[in-house]
């Protein structure tokens, strides 16, 4: 008797590979503060940092459309998490080592960025090529990993200075770095299945002059967007809001952000058979625009974080939604989709929490202004899921072409 391939195994190497790319974006953040202290680099500096850090990952998923496929899978997940695991180790030893403590912080982010950046490419394919059934419901308890793997870094590090102090964050690297380390080993040894059969995955060529492909990367934009907008300021709006400390923002803020965005992965992946995801995405996205309206529009401080925390759920089925129906409505866009919906979710979590200091910045630094502006993402993303539901002529093209 053939033993069966044990799917369940590439499943929790899966699950590691979003925890370790929560680890690389959300790690490096909390010692901003630490890295200005210890090595004297200036905010204006640090503040490159994320910059950089997104700026790799954007550059990887445009290029995993020319190597993945030719390459292979396998090799390329085991990379990444090999990668991400070297970068974590060279921001516990660079900046002791060079003469320049602000150079090897930024050579050890583009390690672990190119680790992150495969992963976001990789990970959902090969979820997606599994046998699994009801693969939207997979999909979003996927991408909830991510989210748990960020409170488990904010909690984790938190209780780890809090204990040991903050000057130790070099042993607590290494850490962290023993996550992506141990699931290279998962990725050698799990099946993984290719998404579709050699030579009948669609051209980049092809796929850019279907006109479905360009709404199908809108929606992914808007995604982005509509989640990095809100998580990435959440902490300076609680601060700014509620008037409390740093540490309290962390966890009032991004923390229960990411939370309730968990939450709500979770939750459609246990009901996806019972749900229409079309409509529960346009639900999510009334949902978001409502959010931004609080947080942007209350006088309540109360009333604007419970905005900014509901956010979280409003956003949480849209990345990983998003994604199952780029599957469905393009089967055979293969490796060379899912790398482009991963660049334009990093575009659209680039550009909007700018947008979002843009506008705060032209309003003297009224941060509720940014985030009523950002409230353009998430009726976009309605507009756009409301075109897709009607299924116009002219997005049907034959995808195949």
């Amino acid at each position: 008797m053939t033993k069966q391939p044990n799917y369940r195994k590439t499943l929790i190497a899966c699950y590691l590979g979003f925890i370790t790319q929560a680890i690389s974006a959300n790690f490096a953040p909390l010692l901003f503060l630490t890295f200005k202290n210890t090595y004297g680099i200036q905010l204006e500096k640090i503040a490159m940092i994320p910059m950089v850090f997104y700026l790799t990952q954007l550059i990887i998923d445009f290029a995993a459309t020319k190597f993945v496929d030719r390459i292979g899978y396998r090799i390329c997940v085991v990379i990444s998490q090999v990668v991400s695991a070297a970068g974590l180790v060279l921001l516990a030893f660079l900046p002791m080592l060079l003469p320049s403590p602000f150079i090897g912080i930024l050579i050890a982010v583009v390690f672990y960025a190119m680790g992150s950046g495969l992963v976001e490419v990789l990970v959902s394919p090969i979820v997606e090529a599994c046998p699994f059934e009801n693969k939207e419901g997979m999909m979003s308890l996927l991408h909830s990993f991510y989210c748990w793997g960020a409170v488990g870094v904010i909690l984790g590090s938190t209780l780890f200075f809090a204990v040991f102090g903050v000057n130790n964050w070099q042993i607590l690297t290494l850490i962290w770095a023993l996550v992506p380390l141990y699931n290279a080993v998962n990725f050698i040894t799990c099946p993984i299945e290719r998404l579709v059969e050699d030579g009948q995955g669609m051209r980049v060529s092809s796929l850019v002059r279907l006109p479905l492909f360009w709404l199908l990367i809108l929606l992914m934009v808007c995604s982005g967007a509509s989640e990095a907008s809100m998580a990435q300021w959440a902490s300076a709006f609680t601060e700014s809001a509620m008037g409390v400390s740093k540490t309290i923002g962390d966890l009032a803020g991004p923390c229960l952000f990411a939370a309730l965005m968990g939450i709500s992965r979770v939750f459609y992946s246990k009901m996806s058979e019972k749900l229409d995801l079309m409509k529960t995405m346009l639900g999510c996205g009334g949902l978001c625009v409502c959010c931004y309206l609080l947080a942007s529009l209350s006088s309540s401080p109360i009333i604007g974080l419970a905005g900014c925390a509901l956010c979280g759920v409003s956003v949480g089925i849209m990345w990983p939604g998003s994604i199952s129906i780029s599957s469905q409505k393009c089967p055979t866009g293969g490796t060379a989709m899912f790398a482009f919906l991963a660049l334009a979710g990093d575009v659209g979590g680039t550009v909007g929490p700018s947008m979002v200091g843009l506008f705060s910045g032209m309003a003297d630094g009224n941060l509720k202004v940014g985030l009523l502006a950002a409230a353009i993402f998430p009726v976009v993303l309605i507009i756009g899921l409301a075109i897709l539901k009607k299924q116009v002529k002219w997005l049907a093209n034959d995808s195949a072409n």
